[in-house]
């Protein structure tokens, strides 16, 4: 409750008693009680206004999926990942996709490969572009 304990709410509460003084206590009580009910009825009016707008998918909803705390990015990014890594594999033909020899993995992607550096020759560096 707004980070106050049991106690804290007892001292603000003596402390309400002192400043307002007996006299305007009640008065202040009764408004305060006036307006928790009239929030009460505009939260129940916006939740029926709501339930009559969406219709019964609002009832068939699962809210636990929306709950921010059941994301995780790691995962959001490993299947965002592996979504493009399976339209990848997909034949564009239409036809069924021709299999790999025994032994030999399928690549990820076909990149141009340039021709291949000597063994030991490191690799040109462009000191503008870094």
């Amino acid at each position: 409750m707004l980070g106050i304990n049991g106690l804290e709410l007892v001292v603000l509460a003596l402390i309400a008693v002192m400043v307002l003084g007996p006299e305007r206590l009640p008065e202040y009580a009764a408004q305060l009680a006036r307006l928790v009910k009239g929030l009460r009825r505009m939260a129940t009016g916006a939740r029926e206004q709501l339930r009559e707008e969406v219709g019964p998918e609002l009832d068939e909803m699962d809210w636990r999926k929306l709950d921010p705390r059941q994301y995780d990015p790691r995962r959001i990014i490993k299947e965002a990942l592996l979504d493009d890594v399976e339209d990848v594999f997909k034949p564009v033909s239409g036809g069924a996709p021709t299999p790999a020899p025994p032994g030999v993995a399928r690549p990820a992607l076909s990149v141009p490969v340039g021709p291949r550096l000597p063994t030991g020759q490191p690799a040109p560096f462009d000191r503008e572009a870094t």
